[in-house]
């Protein structure tokens, strides 16, 4: 569930900062984040629709807001859509995870600790201002919007992906209480064996999982800020329907077990079919159903030249 209503500014932040160092080690295996040819896919996708559909565009100087593992960034960057890349976030352990992984595939990242409503950043010196599931991790996004459109050059491009909408946020609980009526006997069939310790009870960091979210998402928020920001060729669309459903089920299961115990039959059976539904979603239901219905909401926006 979301912070409280009551939550300051501060408390979020803080809370933020300690479960993602918290997370940061099994991050990449929790999500199934992949930095090959699939993972790289799935990027440019993710791109093109925040983009509304504009393909092959690439960009100069890149910034990442809250890059967590470099899971959108680093991808980019194996693609050349962007030609360098700083990454920020709140959270170090996620900047370290990062940087090793960056260094790991040979990539050259500058990496910056801070919040984005205050980016330590000239004016006018990065060409995209990009991110992955993290404005709704930001308690002030009036503010932080403005120091995106400061930094960013005349003509430059905002671009987010992975951000939960209202509808989509109550649609996940369906399969996550499906997922805990079904996990034991899940469990029973791939001889998985059951956590001993529940994975929010493991530490204190990943206790605050239920905090770190702030907003969820109707589209008209999100054009209504990119309107009041000044920003220009605005666009807010919808991502993955089937393919989130079937994605928060199979999350909720594989929590319930010890994560050494479950097959990689099990994992290459539920990426392939994340991803097939992904591609029905992509193909079929994207392009002809409203944002409103979708898990995660896309958007885009120019700065004037």
């Amino acid at each position: 569930m979301p912070a409280s209503p009551t939550a300051t500014p501060d408390h979020i932040k803080d809370v933020n900062t300690r479960y993602h160092d918290a997370a940061a080690e099994e991050y990449d295996a929790k999500w199934g984040i992949d930095f090959g040819a699939t993972g790289q896919e799935q990027v440019r996708q993710k791109l093109v629709k925040a983009l509304g559909g504009r393909r092959g565009e690439s960009f100069g100087a890149g910034l990442e807001i809250g890059s967590g593992t470099g899971y959108f960034s680093l991808n980019l960057l194996q693609l050349g859509a962007i030609e360098s890349l700083t990454a920020t976030d709140i959270s170090a352990g996620m900047l370290k995870r990062l940087a090793d992984t960056a260094a790991g595939l040979n990539l050259e990242v500058e990496t910056v600790q801070t919040e984005a409503e205050e980016l330590p950043l000239p004016d006018e010196s990065f060409d995209l201002v990009f991110g992955h599931a993290v404005l709704h991790h930001i308690p002030d996004l009036e503010k932080a919007f403005a120091e995106f459109r400061r930094v960013l050059r005349p003509g430059g491009v905002i671009a987010f992906a992975g951000e939960p909408s209202r509808y989509g946020d109550r649609l996940a609980a369906l399969p996550k209480r499906a997922g805990l009526f079904v996990a034991p006997a899940w469990r029973r069939a791939v001889k998985a064996q059951a956590r001993a310790i529940a994975e929010a009870e493991q530490s204190e960091g990943h206790s605050l999982e239920g905090e770190v979210d702030v907003h969820a998402f109707a589209p008209a928020d999100l054009r209504r800020l990119l309107c009041e920001c000044g920003f220009e060729d605005r666009h807010v669309g919808g991502e993955e329907l089937l393919a989130n459903a079937w994605g928060w089920g199979l999350r909720t299961v594989e929590a319930s077990a010890e994560p050494d115990s479950v097959s990689w039959g099990w994992r290459r059976f539920a990426f392939r079919s994340y991803i097939a539904l992904q591609k029905i979603d992509t193909r079929l239901l994207e392009p002809h159903l409203p944002a409103e219905l979708f898990y995660n909401l896309l958007v885009s926006a120019r700065k004037p030249a």
